[in-house]
């Protein structure tokens, strides 16, 4: 073997040895940065990317729902679980079950995605559809949503209908009865 083959041999043994010790300070760094941004992933987000998938849900107040994430939106979820759907405010969400791995960033996320809790009640209200409001204590009421406010609900409930305040603080879910 001549001299060139001999450098040409060395500086590839060099470069080799070059690419190995790069790529061991580089795994750390790279594993770090992924855990650096996956601190910024919201549950929304891995929700949105589960949106027409099958999920068990554990609610505050309310036990394990399953069914199919149909929407999600500023604060809530839309649940379609057969007969009666559920609208599930997202902090009285303590477990997800079979969520996507994935993750929608918020950047990604249609301009409807905005409305929030607010707007799901008001929606129950104005068709008139009687609800049962399930609270995070595990109380729970049948009535007739009247007046949404920015951080709470009217619920006429009883035969005198007499009007109940609930704050959204206290609202885990609100299922439809229509």
């Amino acid at each position: 073997m001549g001299w060139e083959e001999e450098l040409f041999a060395l500086f590839d043994d060099l470069e080799e040895q070059a690419s190995a010790l790069y790529a061991a300070e580089r795994g750390p760094e790279v594993a770090d940065r992924s855990r650096a941004e996956y601190r910024q992933v919201l549950l929304a987000g891995r929700l949105m990317a589960t949106v027409g998938q099958r999920v068990v849900l554990g609610v505050l107040g309310v036990g394990m729902l399953s069914g199919t994430i149909e929407r999600v939106a500023d604060g809530w979820l839309l649940l379609g679980a057969g007969e009666h759907d559920w609208v599930v405010a997202f902090d009285a969400v303590a477990t997800v079950e079979n969520a996507s791995p994935r993750s929608v960033p918020q950047i990604a996320w249609s301009p409807l995605t905005r409305l929030g809790l607010p707007s799901a009640l008001r929606r129950i209200a104005e068709a008139g559809e009687p609800c049962l409001l399930h609270l995070r204590d595990g109380t729970r009421y049948d009535g007739l949503l009247g007046r949404v406010g920015a951080d709470f609900c009217e619920l006429a409930v009883g035969e005198e209908r007499r009007i109940l305040l609930i704050a959204f603080s206290a609202l885990a879910a609100a299922q439809s009865r229509a």
